[in-house]
C-alpha cells in the first residue's frame, strides 16, 4: 500500500485481526487507548491516517471537513469475531480502493457506501 493508505484502527474494533496486521495499520490501543475523539482526529490528520471505526462521531465530523483524515465507518452491530472477519475480509480491498477517492466509506452488512 502507498503512504496515503495508512489506517488508525479505533479501540472499539478488534486488536488481533489478520487484515490489520501490517505496518499500514496502527491500533489506537498502541498509541492512545484513552484518547478523546478530538485527539484521535488530530493525530490522524497530522499523520494522514484513515480512521477505521464504529463511532458515528467520526463520520459526522468528516462530513463537515476536508481530509485528512478520512473515515471508514463500520456500520453494523456486534457480530461474532468469525462473522466480522468474514464480512470485512470480503469487502476490504474494495473499501481500500474507494478510500483513495472518497472521504467517507460506510460498510453495512449488505452494502458499501462511498461519500465525497
Amino acid at each position: 500500500m502507498d503512504k496515503a493508505n495508512r489506517f488508525l484502527i479505533d479501540v472499539n474494533l478488534p486488536y488481533y485481526f489478520s487484515i490489520w496486521n501490517s505496518p499500514e495499520f496502527l491500533h489506537l490501543r498502541d498509541v492512545g487507548e484513552n484518547w478523546k475523539d478530538e485527539q484521535v482526529w488530530n493525530d490522524a490528520k497530522t499523520e494522514n491516517l484513515t480512521i477505521v471505526t464504529k463511532d458515528a462521531d467520526f463520520s459526522n465530523h468528516v462530513m463537515v471537513s476536508t481530509p485528512p483524515p478520512k473515515v471508514i465507518h463500520i456500520r453494523f452491530g456486534n457480530l461474532r469475531m468469525k462473522n466480522f472477519h468474514e464480512r470485512i475480509s470480503k469487502v476490504w480491498q474494495e473499501v481500500v480502493n474507494l478510500n483513495r477517492t472518497h472521504k467517507l466509506i460506510n460498510i453495512f452488512l449488505d452494502r458499501i457506501e462511498a461519500i465525497g
